[in-house]
């Protein structure tokens, strides 16, 4: 429930493995899209819309490739989703394709409990770097540091 668009996890994927390239020179598209799984088309498009981000840079030519400009540590997974949907973070209707579809548009008693899942979400998406990311595949996952992110992300139910 609530995973993000495969654009999205795609775009993050891209950007982890710049991150674990960071420093060894530009990386071709077809090496990324190989280590992380990604089609090749779904990529170069993704990569392109990332150059727009100012996270990625890109050189042509026989040694040319992408590279990550920014730190690891300095670029959070919500950094990432946000540029991928254009600040368009909405929780979709589950009555209908948008609000302008929605029956319940204006009335509706679980339009705050989906805004709150959306906020602890992205609560967690903005305290996770691509470092962190990094030290986990990396064997240093440290289920304390989970659960800080997750209790950071609870929601406070209304007293009564």
């Amino acid at each position: 429930m609530f995973r993000p668009h495969k654009r999205d996890q795609y775009a993050l994927r891209a950007i982890f493995e710049l991150a674990k390239r960071k420093g060894t020179g530009p990386t071709k598209i077809s090496k990324i899209a190989s280590a992380q799984r990604i089609p090749v088309r779904f990529l170069e498009v993704i990569l392109s819309q990332l150059k727009g981000s100012g996270l990625v840079a890109s050189k042509r030519g026989f040694y040319g490739g992408y590279a990550l400009v920014r730190d690891p540590e300095e670029i959070t997974v919500g950094d990432i989703f946000r540029f991928m949907r254009g600040e368009k973070n909405d929780v979709l209707c589950v009555a209908g394709d948008s609000d302008a579809h929605c029956p319940f548009y204006g009335n509706c008693a679980l339009a705050p409990l989906w805004n709150q899942v959306q906020a602890a979400i992205y609560d967690i998406y903005d305290n996770t770097t691509i470092k962190d990311l990094m030290n986990n595949e990396n064997g240093g996952t440290d289920q304390s540091v989970a659960d800080e992110l997750v209790n950071r992300a609870t929601i406070d139910k209304p007293n009564g």
